[in-house]
C-alpha cells in the first residue's frame, strides 16, 4: 500500500496559493489515478483505490500546514503503512517555479509541514517530491508563500504540478530510484 501526501492549507482563501502547491499535485494526480478524495477522516481528505492491484491512498491534510504530520501519523497507523511508502510533494521556496526535485530522504529544510512530519513519524526517512516556488526578495516569506503565482509563473508551475504528477506515476509504476532518475 502506498500512501501519497500533498501538502497545503485547507480553505478558500488558500486555494491557488505557493504553499498550497502540494494539493494543486495532488488534485492533478486524483484526475490521472481516479481516485477521489472525498473521505473526511484522519484530520484529512483522503481517496483510496487499487492502481494496477495495489492499494493507494491521496490525502490532503485539512489540519494546516505545520500540523500535517498529525493527519500523516493517523493514516500510516489506521492503515498499517510502512515509513518507506509515503511519499510526500511540497513547495520549496529554494528552486525556481516549477523546477522539481525527488529525493529519498532529508532534513525539513526549514518547512514546517515536513517538520511535523519528521515529528510525528520519528524519521526524515520518506521519499518527497518538492516542487519549486521560487523567493521574494521584496517580500517577507509568511506573505510570499500565502501568495498565488503571477500570470508570468503560472505555465511554469503548471508544467510542474504536471511534472509532478507524471513523477508520481512513475514512482508507482517502477518505484522511486526510477522516479528520481527520470525527473531530477
Amino acid at each position: 500500500m502506498k500512501l501519497i501526501i500533498g501538502l497545503g492549507n485547507p480553505g478558500k482563501e488558500y486555494e491557488n496559493t505557493r504553499h498550497n502547491t502540494g494539493f494543486m499535485v495532488l488534485d492533478r494526480l486524483s484526475e490521472k489515478l481516479n481516485i477521489e478524495m472525498t473521505q473526511n477522516k484522519f484530520k484529512g481528505l483522503y481517496g483510496k483505490s487499487k492502481y494496477k492491484g495495489e492499494d493507494v491512498i491521496l490525502l490532503k491534510p485539512q489540519t494546516y500546514m505545520n500540523l500535517s504530520g498529525e493527519s500523516v501519523r493517523q493514516v500510516m497507523d489506521f492503515f498499517k503503512i510502512n515509513q518507506e511508502d509515503i511519499l510526500v510533494i511540497y513547495d520549496d521556496l529554494d528552486m525556481p517555479v516549477g523546477k522539481l526535485r525527488l529525493r529519498q530522504s532529508g532534513s525539513a529544510g526549514g518547512h514546517n509541514g515536513i517538520k511535523n512530519i519528521i515529528l510525528h513519524t520519528g524519521s526524515q526517512n520518506f521519499n518527497r517530491i518538492r516542487v519549486g516556488i521560487d523567493r521574494s526578495k521584496y517580500i517577507k516569506v509568511v506573505d510570499y508563500v500565502l501568495s498565488r503565482f503571477t500570470k508570468d509563473e503560472q505555465d511554469a508551475i503548471n508544467q510542474g504540478i504536471e511534472n509532478a504528477s507524471d513523477a508520481v506515476v512513475d514512482y508507482l509504476d517502477h518505484g522511486f530510484n526510477h522516479a528520481m532518475n527520470r525527473f531530477n
